[in-house]
């Protein structure tokens, strides 16, 4: 009832996210993002051009979070990178659009709990806005898996403080048991 869902179509070719369309029908948003032809939100009637913020510092990074369920892995991960600033989102799409359109720049989800139809329309934007989507442990997603449950969670971000977040991220993962120890 609060308008934070989405419907998403995403194209992977070969296994790589191509094509992302993103809609959000209570505020009438699209994101849309073809991969080497840029991204863009369709929003009143006006679009726009997307690209990402360049926040390099971890502790000026904005941290788009789930509304409904904030596990304890978000506080660790705020706390290693210094961030304070968070804002709280539903639907994957949404999220990462929020990234894209540079009202946040990191969303985390060290979680199981979702599928790789969940993650191909959002990573083709992102990636298009020049951003940066992948697992927690930082490894590409690969779409032709026959299992689309997405078992390694997902990491978006601003390409500038990519390599600052990731490898916090990844040690998180790993020391709640979410992935092996490295």
């Amino acid at each position: 009832k609060n308008g934070e869902f989405s419907v998403m179509i995403g194209l992977a070719i070969d296994g790589k996210s191509t094509l992302g369309v993103v809609f959000q029908p209570g505020k009438d948003k699209l994101y849309r993002g073809v991969l080497g032809q840029g991204a863009a939100l369709e929003n009143e009637g006006k679009s726009e051009a997307l690209t990402v913020s360049d926040k390099s510092a971890t502790d000026t990074l904005k941290l788009v979070v789930s509304r409904s369920h904030r596990p304890d892995s978000i506080a660790q991960i705020m706390e290693r990178l210094g961030a304070t600033e968070e804002m709280p989102s539903g639907s994957v799409g949404i999220k990462v659009g929020l990234i894209a359109e540079r009202a946040a720049d990191l969303y985390v989800h060290v979680s199981d709990k979702s599928s790789l139809w969940d993650a191909c329309a959002p990573e083709a934007i992102l990636h298009a806005a020049g951003g940066r989507f992948t697992h927690v442990d930082g490894a590409a997603i690969d779409y032709r898996a026959k299992n689309m449950a997405n078992q390694r969670g997902i990491l978006a971000c601003n390409s500038a403080s990519f390599d600052k977040v990731a490898p916090v991220v990844r040690d998180i993962a790993s020391s709640i048991g979410f992935l092996p120890q490295s």
